[in-house]
């Protein structure tokens, strides 16, 4: 899967530098290809350039090629490594396996990948239809135009991409509740995981039968995008360069938008570089959270957070086992929980060194904050992109890319290689804390 995806990126770059994909004459320079072939084929959005003006229309087609093939791949590779997984697994714990996952793993992976594509497919078509609408009769774009923006910014949604055709984004669209709303509910589709949304299609009326997948992550994304949209509105309410100008429903719309687009959607309807501090500290955590496992969204996962927190807690009141929901959690998760989130937060902290050292006169805040959003393949930026050097530039094309595949390859490396030993060293308890 790395190498996939390393190959999908060096012909992007390809790609992305022939003359023909740059608004003006003569081809883009290898790190500007590179950054920008990258940040598609993770699902990022973070841009070197001006998006609309310095690709010609062949170059944004590649953009949209690019963004669906990284968002299509990721989730069936995610899924296949799944299937992997429980095939390598004895009978019993095959049948665990298909009994968690609500018989997802005991499909056939055509089967899977249909209703994948499926599911994508015609997620993005509706966003289309409903974008295309609104283009065409309230802002009165020429029909061919309206179609072509619609497509392009539905891909981008579902794939949690979060390239735009403005130079602001979504800013201009703040207030208006038909281009965010069917935008910010594309993001949240891709970004929750097909394990989660098959089972759901099957067992919405019935809450107590979800897999306790299933319930850490539909209830933590319930949970943190009231926190994160609360936290949003007290912070920003009277902020004149974000929330401040904006009557009470505009404030909600883009409060909901930003939200949403924080866990790894990329677009933004308020100018990020305005935000307070405390804003962005909240942001930082949200993106590095991110959304559901076999989904288009980054970060350490919704699952993998919430977890941690259930062993914590257990911790705390000294209970043997980690209990979700009437089920004891295995060790083995466990410790792939606490290895995915240590790396992701060694990533972030190597990260953020390594851009400050190669960086002058740049807030240390604003640069955790591009460096969380390179690893959580997010996408949002306070502005600082473009005038970062080159070196510091690479090194966040190196943050996407194993932003992308590192906690998937990372977990499912770590369930293969489990082995049973037949003998058990003697225990010893070193001091902790």
């Amino acid at each position: 899967m790395p190498l996939a995806f390393l190959g999908a990126i060096a012909v992007g770059t390809g790609l992305m530098m022939l003359p023909a994909a740059r608004a003006e004459p003569g081809g883009a320079p290898f790190v500007t290809a590179l950054f920008t072939a990258a940040s598609a084929v993770c699902v990022t959005g973070l841009s070197v350039v001006d998006t609309p003006s310095y690709w010609s229309g062949f170059g944004l087609v590649l953009l949209t090629v690019l963004s669906q093939i990284g968002g299509f791949g990721i989730m069936t590779l995610a899924t296949l490594l799944s299937l992997l997984v429980s095939r390598r697994l004895g009978l019993r714990s095959r049948l665990l396996a298909q009994a968690e996952s609500a018989g997802l793993l005991g499909g056939n992976i055509r089967g899977v990948l249909i209703r994948v594509a499926l599911v994508m497919f015609v997620s993005e078509a509706l966003i289309s239809v409903v974008l295309t609408v609104r283009f065409w009769v309230a802002y009165d774009y020429p029909f061919g135009r309206a179609v072509w923006e619609a497509v392009f910014h539905a891909v981008q949604a579902f794939n949690n991409a979060g390239f735009a055709l403005y130079p602001d984004s979504l800013v201009r669209f703040v207030g208006d509740w038909w281009i965010c709303v069917p935008l910010s509910l594309g993001v949240l589709a891709g970004s929750i995981g097909f394990p989660v949304l098959f089972e759901l299609a099957r067992e919405w009326r019935t809450p107590g039968s979800w897999s306790t997948h299933t319930r850490l992550t539909v209830w933590g994304t319930v949970l943190l995008s009231i926190t994160g949209f609360l936290v949003f509105l007290a912070f920003e309410w009277s902020n004149p360069g974000t929330l401040g100008p904006l009557g009470t429903p505009a404030k909600i719309l883009a409060a909901f938008t930003q939200d949403v687009m924080t866990r790894s959607g990329g677009f933004n309807s308020i100018d990020l570089g305005e935000m307070n501090t405390e804003t962005i500290a909240v942001t930082n955590g949200m993106m590095f959270i991110g959304g559901g496992s076999a989904s288009t969204a980054g970060g350490i996962k919704v699952t993998t957070f919430f977890l941690l927190a259930y062993v914590i807690w257990a911790e705390i009141r000294g209970e043997p086992d980690v209990v979700i929901a009437k089920r004891r959690i295995a060790d083995e998760t466990q410790r792939q929980a606490v290895t995915v989130a240590l790396l992701g937060v060694a990533l972030v902290a190597a990260g953020t060194l390594g851009v400050v050292l190669l960086t002058d006169d740049i807030p240390f805040d604003r640069v955790l904050f591009e460096v969380t959003s390179a690893f959580a393949t997010v996408g949002l930026s306070t502005g600082i992109t473009a005038s970062l050097p080159a070196s510091a530039q690479v090194v966040l094309v190196i943050l996407m890319y194993v932003g992308r595949v590192g906690t998937i390859a990372v977990g499912t490396a770590i369930a293969l290689n489990t082995r049973r030993r037949l003998y058990r060293y003697p225990e010893e308890r070193p001091l902790v804390g």
